[in-house]
């Protein structure tokens, strides 16, 4: 494909993911990038050996061509400047974090960020001199408040884990970058296309690849998205802890991205049709799904994503008076929900979660039963009838434990 830069500029997501890191149309062969397993580059002679040196192509560590692909693929989805892909999403978190931070250095940290991030914080960063403030992921620019002189990164995340509220993240990054800060997003909910992460003011946007960019479960992946002016200071941490990933992985990447616009639509209508029975049931209390016109967080939702890129992970908050044991019998019935962590895959997972253990600040908000659900691509009215065998289960439960108290 030969475009001109305006040309690729104003071509739609759904183009930009199918073409990026793909070869022209003055090159033949193969639509899809080769995998190059490699460990050692050859060289004619000792000063092309020289002339490699340092580079990404010396060596496969820095670079292989699937990898390269999967790169300009994900900043082509993103409109990043570069990116830097890790062995999982974790990874892309810390390997952050340890660049962008040091000893004495204040992090300003969403009190929803995903449990690993938290731990990460609570340990290693604080062992070597990096403290951590938890902060409400509502307080948009009142944020203000809980900047320190040596506040250098505040975190946000957007649906949160687990509590899926929406952050003001322009008001947010205002505050940031006025006291030279910089923010760092998990935006792994929103994946590469369903907002414009940059625009928002977001310095550095971070993804669990292994979700919704593979989006088959079958590789663990993380990737690491800068500005131009991050992007040397976060590779040469990345290049000093000597992360990788195998060019395999890279071309299953690749493969779900091609194809991340249309599974997303699925996930969407299939999710907003759950979601929108899940709110008639009586013992549900509260629906976190923000693509919901009543959900909580649903006005920024809309201003700030894409609607039509929305994804398939919500949360289900329970009235007091059912019982985790209910609740597990409801997910234990299911047939098409497996019940197993991570989400973003083709098929539906479903896991009781308890954000109270994780948080700082509201914890009493969060004690209620709850699950998570991650809507796949199978046909929503099938899904349908396996939640409602499981809502069966948990009201039978309800009413043997009735009569056995009468």
């Amino acid at each position: 494909m030969i475009l001109t830069d305006s040309q690729w500029q104003s071509a739609q997501i759904a183009t930009r993911v199918t073409h990026a890191g793909r070869r022209d149309k003055t090159q033949h062969g193969p639509v899809n990038p080769p995998v190059v397993r490699a460990s050692t580059m050859l060289f004619p002679d000792v000063a092309a050996l020289h002339a490699a040196s340092g580079t990404r192509r010396s060596y496969a560590r820095l670079a292989t061509e699937t990898t390269l692909a999967l790169e300009q693929a994900l900043c082509a989805a993103e409109s990043a400047a570069a990116c830097m892909l890790t062995p999982s999403g974790l990874s892309a978190i810390t390997t952050t974090l340890l660049a962008l931070l040091k000893p004495g250095d204040h992090l300003l940290m969403v009190d929803t960020a995903y449990d690993p991030t938290r731990l990460f914080c609570d340990g290693l960063l604080k062992n070597i001199g990096v403290t951590t403030t938890y902060y409400h992921p509502l307080v948009g620019a009142d944020i203000a408040k809980w900047m320190q002189p040596n506040t250098k990164v505040i975190f946000v995340e957007s649906p949160g884990s687990l509590t899926f509220e929406v952050q003001d993240i322009p008001a947010i990054a205002a505050v940031a970058h006025a006291h030279g800060a910089v923010v760092v997003s998990d935006s792994t909910w929103a994946t590469p296309i369903g907002w414009s992460s940059f625009e928002l003011g977001i310095d550095v946007s971070i993804h669990a690849a292994t979700k919704y960019i593979v989006g088959h479960s079958d590789a663990l992946m993380g990737a690491i998205l800068t500005t131009e002016a991050l992007h040397p200071v976060i590779r040469d941490t990345y290049r000093q802890l000597g992360l990788t990933i195998g060019s395999d992985d890279a071309a299953l990447a690749l493969r779900g991205l091609r194809t991340l616009p249309a599974r997303l639509a699925v996930h969407r209508e299939s999710a907003y049709k759950i979601a929108c029975w899940l709110q008639t049931q009586p013992e549900v209390a509260e629906v976190l799904y923000p693509p919901l016109e009543n959900a909580r967080g649903h006005a920024l939702w809309k201003r700030d994503f894409r609607p039509e890129y929305a994804c398939g992970l919500m949360g289900l908050v329970f009235h007091g008076d059912i019982t985790v044991q209910q609740v597990a019998a409801l997910i234990d019935r299911t047939r098409l929900f497996g019940i197993g962590y991570s989400w973003g895959g083709y098929e539906s997972l479903i896991l009781p979660t308890a954000p109270s253990r994780y948080r700082s600040i509201d914890v009493d908000q969060w004690n209620a039963p709850m699950l998570r659900l991650h809507v796949g691509l199978e046909d929503a009215d099938d899904l349908l009838v396996d939640l409602a065998d499981g809502f069966a289960d948990l009201r039978a439960m309800s009413v043997a434990a009735q009569i056995k108290a009468a």
